[in-house]
C-alpha cells in the first residue's frame, strides 16, 4: 500500500501520526532481534539476557533506564523518557519463556535445552524495543511521560507485583494508563479487542491424600493414597458440569497427579496439582469449596488416617479493560490497519498479571494480536471443513511446542504499541 493509499484511511492525529513514525521501520534489524531472543529463551525470574538486550536498547535511544527492578536479583527494566508536559504512558511487554522442548525445526529455535519461547513473548519484546524507538525518534509528535517495562515472570504470576513491590511507582511516575498486547493464534493480521472483561483468573491448587503405605503384595494392610487420588480426580469432572451454572464461564483442569517411587510400593502420600480459571469470585469460591468437599470426602470414604491437606498457590487476577481506554485504542487500531482488522471475540479463559501493574484502579487497554502464519492457517483449513473453531483448534496455540509466530507481525505489532501510545498521549476528540 503507498503512503498516499493508507492516508487515505486514517483521520485521526494518533494514527496519521503513527504513519509518519513508523514508516521507516528497521524490519530486518527488529526481525534479527525477534532470533536472536527466541534463539536464548530463559525461564521465569531469569531472563538477565533478555533483561540486558532490552535495557541496552533503551539507553542507546535516550531512556533513563533502571534494571533490576523487582527486587535483589531481578531482572525487571524500566526506561522512562520525559518529553514535556502530559500525562504518563507506560508500555508493558512480558520477557519470560516456559519448560517446553522446542519442536518448530525452525533455523533460530531454541538452543537451550527444555526451554522455549513457547507464548511468544520474545515477539513482545521485539515489537516493545520497536515501538520505544519509534517514539523516541518522534518525540517531537507527542507530550507527557513515556514509561517502557520490561517485565520478567509473567509466567508464574509473580512478576509484575513484585515490580509494584520494589518500588516501581516511587522509584518512576505513576502512569495514568497502561498499554499492553499478547501474541495469539489466528490468522495474522487480526487485533482483538474486548471493552471489559477479556481474561480469567487463575487460581493453582494442591491436594496432598495422606494414606498408609506398605508392600504391594499386603494391600489390605494399607490405605493406598493412589486409589483415593483416582476417585478425588474423576469426581472433580462433574464441579463444574454439576455445580457451576451454564451461564458462568470456568475451568478446571488436573495438571499433575504423583505418587510413588517403585512397582510393588504402596506409597503413603499422593499429590495432585489442580488450576482453576474463573470470571467472578463467586464462582471461584463455590469451586473451591466443592474441591476441599470432595476430597474430604473421597479421604473420609478410604479410611484415610488424617484429612487431605489443601493448598492454594498461585494466584491471577481478571484482567478487566477499561472500557472508554480499549475502546479508545480499538478505534485507533481500525484506522491504522483497515476495515475488518479489529474485532471482539469476548473474553477468553486465559490469565495475565499485568493487572497488578494497575495497582489502585488504574485505567488498561490490553489486546490481542493474531500470529498464525498463513501457509498455517490455510493447511487447518483443509482439516476444519469450514468451522472456524476447527481451524483455530488445529493451529499450535501459545505453550505448544510447534508455537512459531510469522515474522510478518512484527511491523505491526510495533504500530500497535506506538498508535495506542499516541492517542493516550492526544487529548480526547472522540
Amino acid at each position: 500500500m503507498t503512503r498516499a493509499a493508507y492516508a487515505a484511511l486514517v483521520t485521526s492525529s494518533a494514527a496519521r501520526t503513527t504513519q509518519d513514525l513508523t514508516a521507516d521501520l528497521p524490519l530486518p534489524a527488529l526481525e534479527d532481534l525477534y532470533r536472536d531472543l527466541h534463539r536464548h529463551p530463559e525461564l521465569s525470574g531469569r531472563e538477565h539476557r533478555t533483561a540486558g538486550v532490552l535495557a541496552g536498547r533503551l539507553r542507546a535511544a535516550g531512556y533513563e533506564t533502571a534494571e533490576g527492578v523487582g527486587g535483589p536479583g531481578g531482572p525487571g527494566v524500566v526506561g522512562m523518557l520525559r518529553n514535556g508536559d502530559g500525562p504518563t504512558v507506560l508500555l508493558r511487554a512480558d520477557m519470560d519463556a516456559l519448560p517446553v522442548t522446542e519442536e518448530t525445526g525452525l533455523p533460530y529455535a531454541s538452543e537451550t535445552p527444555g526451554v522455549m519461547h513457547a507464548c511468544g513473548h520474545d515477539l513482545h519484546i521485539t515489537w516493545l524495543t520497536g515501538a520505544a524507538d519509534a517514539l523516541a525518534a518522534g518525540r517531537d509528535a507527542w507530550s507527557g511521560t513515556l514509561l517502557v517495562v520490561g517485565q520478567p515472570a509473567e509466567e508464574t504470576g509473580e512478576g509484575a507485583a513484585a515490580m509494584v513491590r520494589d518500588g516501581l511507582y516511587e522509584r518512576f511516575p505513576r502512569p495514568d494508563v497502561l498499554l499492553a498486547q499478547h501474541a495469539a493464534p489466528g490468522p495474522a493480521g487480526l487485533y482483538a479487542h474486548s471493552p471489559g472483561l477479556i481474561m480469567s483468573a487463575a487460581t493453582d491448587v494442591d491436594i496432598v491424600v495422606h494414606g498408609v503405605g506398605g508392600h504391594g503384595s499386603r494391600p489390605e494392610a494399607t490405605v493406598d493414597p493412589v486409589v483415593t487420588a483416582a476417585y478425588i480426580v474423576t469426581r472433580l469432572q462433574s464441579v463444574v458440569s454439576r455445580e457451576i451454572a451454564a451461564r458462568e464461564s470456568a475451568v478446571l483442569t488436573v495438571g499433575r497427579i504423583e505418587a510413588g517411587t517403585r512397582h510393588n510400593i504402596i506409597p503413603s502420600e499422593a499429590r495432585i496439582s489442580l488450576n482453576l480459571r474463573t470470571q467472578s469470585a463467586e464462582v471461584r469460591e463455590r469451586m473451591l469449596a466443592a474441591i476441599r468437599r470432595i476430597a474430604a470426602g473421597e479421604c473420609a470414604a478410604a479410611g484415610c488416617p488424617r484429612e487431605p491437606t489443601v493448598t492454594l498457590g498461585g494466584s491471577f487476577p481478571v484482567t478487566v479493560n477499561d472500557m472508554d481506554t480499549d475502546r479508545r485504542v480499538a478505534a485507533v487500531h481500525g484506522e491504522v490497519f483497515g476495515a475488518g482488522t479489529v474485532l471482539d471475540f469476548g473474553p477468553v479463559m486465559g490469565s495475565e498479571d499485568f493487572p497488578f501493574l494497575a495497582e489502585g484502579g488504574l485505567p488498561y487497554a490490553y489486546w490481542f494480536v493474531t500470529s498464525t502464519p498463513a501457509e498455517v492457517w490455510d493447511a487447518a483449513a483443509a482439516t476444519a471443513g469450514g468451522d472456524l473453531m476447527d481451524q483455530l483448534a488445529a493451529v499450535p496455540s501459545n505453550h505448544s511446542p510447534h508455537f512459531a509466530p510469522d515474522l510478518a507481525t512484527v511491523g505491526p505489532g510495533v504500530r500497535t504499541l506506538v498508535s495506542g501510545a499516541l492517542e493516550m498521549f492526544t487529548p480526547t476528540t472522540r
